[in-house]
């Protein structure tokens, strides 16, 4: 949880994210990993949100890169404070073209799920 109280929308989100599954999950060639970075900008009317990638780098390491700008997202480098690994590490690893799907599917499910400021997700 991200606070005591976290963001009302927190239990949808985690919801929609544990429902994906992935085919490829520790497959053979499975070496790409989806990850969720939560965002928090105070200056929002709601403070709180997510962004969501995908990497062939272990996901702590790629994080990192986005917080000192390499390949960063805007996004993830200003307003990223941490991981969320609960939300993905039961799909990785997995095949690349099923990252780049669930890369995709999860910024989708977080935006139905009622998450108002999702990022990433290409």
């Amino acid at each position: 949880m991200v606070q005591p109280s976290g963001p009302s929308w927190w239990s949808k989100a985690e919801r929609a994210a544990l429902a994906f599954k992935a085919t490829t999950h520790k497959g053979r060639g499975a070496k790409h990993s989806v990850y969720v970075v939560l965002l928090h900008d105070p200056r929002r009317a709601e403070p709180w949100g997510l962004y969501v990638g995908q990497t062939s780098r272990d996901p702590d390491l790629r994080f990192d890169q986005h917080k000192t700008g390499y390949k960063a997202s805007g996004a993830a480098k200003r307003f990223g404070v941490r991981l969320v690994p609960a939300l993905t590490e039961h799909l990785n690893p997995m095949r690349q073209w099923e990252s780049l799907d669930l890369e995709a599917a999860l910024a989708e499910a977080f935006r139905a799920a009622g998450v108002p400021w999702v990022e990433g997700g290409h």
